[in-house]
């Protein structure tokens, strides 16, 4: 068996947390500690986040999409695959160390997309580019850490509750549509989705298409008028810490 190879190691910014980039033949993996977080051959809900969403988006022109998490590009890839030339996405991504490996050691899997006009590629907290102003984005798609349960960054936690479901609401345009990827199900954050004044789909969908363990995608249409009080009830998943970060 051909040995996995240590090619890099990542800094999380504000955390003790280290991202080590490992590479075996073709097959390239991105992980924390013992826990796989990302791997090139294990794509398809990535992909099926951005398609789910995009397919919602359908007819509306300029459309303007934020995603957290650069990852290894898929999500991206398949937004710009199905979006029209006239739109626009920002990418957010922490790790300044997954950004250098787009264009380095993972180059040959980007292929050339952060070259692609419509992409903005932003190292930051995606949770500030959420913040800058309301009614920005016609789409926000999440792919950070494990999904409602931050494993790296306690950070991310934000992101999931109340107030982060809130500023997510509040950013997107009436009608925007929220894609939120899992690694697993959380009825308490689907819950607060609908409290925080969207409509919510939930996907299931395998991790290698055909095979693999089935990861979760939300896919939350904002509904109109004033933002109810989500407040009610938990504020986040009591779940175990397990999983993923630094996705897309």
């Amino acid at each position: 068996m051909i040995p996995w190879v240590h090619l890099d190691t990542g800094t999380v910014p504000g955390e003790d947390s280290t991202l080590r980039l490992m590479r075996r033949g073709d097959e390239f993996s991105i992980v924390v500690g013992t826990i796989e977080l990302m791997n090139n051959r294990l794509s398809a809900s990535e992909k099926a986040l951005a398609n789910l969403v995009c397919e919602r988006l359908r007819g509306r022109p300029r459309v303007r999409m934020l995603i957290g998490g650069l990852g290894m590009g898929f999500t991206l890839r398949a937004a710009l695959d199905d979006l029209g030339p006239d739109a626009a996405i920002v990418v957010a991504e922490l790790v300044p160390a997954v950004a250098a490996w787009a264009r380095g050691p993972l180059s040959h899997i980007f292929a050339g997309i952060l070259d692609d006009p419509r992409v903005d590629l932003r190292v930051d907290d995606v949770g500030r580019q959420i913040r800058l102003k309301p009614a920005q984005y016609d789409a926000i798609l999440l792919d950070v850490d494990n999904g409602p349960e931050g494993l790296m960054r306690r950070e991310n936690d934000r992101l999931y509750g109340v107030d982060g479901i809130g500023q997510a609401r509040a950013a997107l345009r009436p009608g925007g549509i929220l894609g939120v990827w899992s690694q697993g199900p959380d009825r308490m954050f689907k819950s607060r989705l609908e409290r925080s004044g969207f409509a919510v789909e939930e996907v299931r969908v395998r991790a290698n298409g055909g095979s693999g363990r089935r990861h979760v995608l939300w896919i939350a249409a904002r509904t109109g008028g004033v933002q109810p009080d989500a407040r009610r009830g938990a504020s986040r998943s009591s779940r175990p810490r397990l999983g993923r970060a630094a996705a897309g």
